[in-house]
């Protein structure tokens, strides 16, 4: 090679590494550049560029810039290949031109290639007026890419910035979404535009924060405090995930997997009305500090998330006591429903923790479609074949049982502890339909029909009679239990009549 090339070569690869202009832009905003996230990210040398030289080829543009403001390419986190994108704000504020979307989309056809998960750290304004049609052309081929993605690669998206206009839609389609207090946002439409519509004033942090997403609208699942936060998010859900759909989950070494959970006792109280915290019950029972909690912030009247159950990645859902009495509601129903999908895809096993009076009742819960959501808790435990345990802790009533425990809707194993009640609805809702006029001619007499119905129909040993739960349990052996019950299902195999796709009520 001559030296002149060589030079040329040089400087190039220096201009395309030049990362003063953003950093200065960058930390004003208390932000890292796409070089530093990407850095800190993936381990140390680990990151190989591609498509560095890249360049649109706009004729409306005189302002060019190696890379068209995102870098692409692939590196390791935890020893395990991923896919990245990080998009550059500094240029055209990270604005989505032909070539930039291009290069996202390579990333992930050659990460859909090598079975690897892709991840996007996004900072961007949305499309790039000036290049038009092409812009929005090309943003469809990395939706695309993210349908044909779905189930066979993780797909994880940080918000790092501004998230606006075509460029929410890929994030949307992606497995998780991270979101930083203070400096993210996400919206189709910015406040200006609203206030020029609708006549509405609101700040970029009312209408699209991370706050918003993660509390409201549940487009969120994770919110961190900084960046560097976020980013150890992502390497931490990492470690829960196979790299594809045809890769186990990740194993790691257990803590004392024979320990009782003898704790649970003064957890979880005996009196079934009165409340208490699921998430503590979960960790006394996981892997020591394995709890992963998804969407902690919404819908928090369901708990989800992964765990290590002697050293195996599980997913777990839970009813939150506390919250609506752990209740089952539209927003829990979608966020339940998404993430069993998400672990069935993914090979990862699922164990419940029930207790539940049913799904919420209410005029507004019936007008905004509870029949219709609620039916996707049913549709995505039915539709799934990994292994499916189910413990109920001291409640299941109704529907709620249906979806969370009937063997008969697919569960493998079905546990219960001793004071567990199981039955369409709790004794004195059963009493005051079931002795109305009895009840109406000697009022007195409830109490005691109440009392006579619980110790005849509330108890676990009627379905266990029916063969509806396989075992019950102490409270202080549920740990092992379930440790237990895994390694017996571990290799099930389930199939389903081949067909193009199923039809889940959206």
């Amino acid at each position: 090679m001559g030296g002149n090339n060589l030079k040329e070569f040089l400087d190039r690869k220096k201009a395309v590494l030049d990362d003063k202009g953003a950093a200065e832009l960058q930390h004003k905003k208390g932000k890292l550049t796409a070089r530093e996230r990407l850095a800190y990210l993936l381990d140390k040398d680990s990151f190989v560029e591609l498509d560095g030289f890249a360049e649109h080829s706009s004729k409306d543009l005189e302002k060019k810039k190696s890379g068209d403001g995102v870098i692409i390419g692939y590196g390791k986190i935890g020893k395990k290949p991923v896919y990245v994108y990080a998009q550059d704000f500094s240029f055209m504020g990270g604005s989505m031109g032909e070539m930039h979307n291009m290069k996202i989309a390579h990333a992930m056809e050659l990460a859909l290639k090598t079975g690897c998960p892709i991840i996007g750290l996004l900072d961007s304004g949305g499309a790039r007026i000036q290049e038009g049609v092409s812009a929005l052309d090309s943003g469809g081929k990395i939706f695309q890419l993210n349908t044909i993605a779905s189930g066979i690669i993780p797909q994880i998206s940080a918000i790092m910035g501004p998230c606006a206009g075509i460029a929410v839609y890929s994030p949307a389609l992606t497995d998780f979404i991270l979101m930083v207090k203070k400096t993210s946002y996400m919206f189709i439409t910015g406040p200006d535009v609203i206030k020029t519509v609708t006549g509405e004033s609101i700040d970029f942090e009312s209408l699209g924060g991370a706050a918003s997403h993660s509390q409201k609208s549940g487009v969120s699942h994770f919110m961190a405090d900084d960046e560097k936060e976020c980013l150890d998010m992502i390497k931490a859900l990492l470690s829960y995930l196979p790299s594809n759909n045809l890769e186990n989950p990740p194993y790691h070494l257990a803590d004392s997997p024979a320990r009782e959970t003898k704790k649970l006792l003064d957890i979880v109280p005996e009196d079934p009305k009165k409340v208490y915290d699921m998430k503590e019950a979960i960790n006394e029972i996981f892997d020591k500090r394995s709890f992963f909690e998804v969407q902690a912030d919404y819908a928090e009247n369901a708990v989800i998330g992964f765990a290590r159950l002697n050293g195996n990645s599980v997913g777990i859902v839970a009813n939150q006591p506390k919250v609506l009495a752990g209740c089952l509601d539209i927003n829990s129903s979608g966020k339940i429903a998404r993430f069993v999908r998400f672990c069935d895809c993914f090979n990862i096993p699922l164990i419940n923790f029930v207790d539940v009076t049913g799904y919420l009742p209410g005029t507004e819960q019936e007008h905004s479609g509870i029949i219709r959501h609620g039916a996707k808790i049913l549709f995505a435990y039915s539709e799934a074949t990994v292994p499916k345990i189910s413990l109920v802790l001291r409640k299941a009533y109704g529907g709620a049982y249906i979806a969370l425990v009937s063997k008969d809707m697919g569960f493998d194993k079905v546990l219960a502890w001793p004071g567990a009640e199981i039955a369409v609805m709790g004794a004195e809702q059963a009493v005051s339909i079931v002795s109305r006029d009895e009840i109406a001619k000697n009022p007195k007499a409830k109490a005691g029909l109440i009392e006579q119905y619980r110790e005849k129909y509330l108890n676990p040993y009627v379905p266990a009679r029916l063969g509806k739960i396989d075992m019950i349990i102490e409270p202080k052996e549920t740990r092992i239990a379930l440790i237990k019950c895994l390694e017996m299902i571990m290799a099930k195999r389930d199939k389903r009549p081949a067909k193009k796709h199923a039809n889940i009520p959206l």
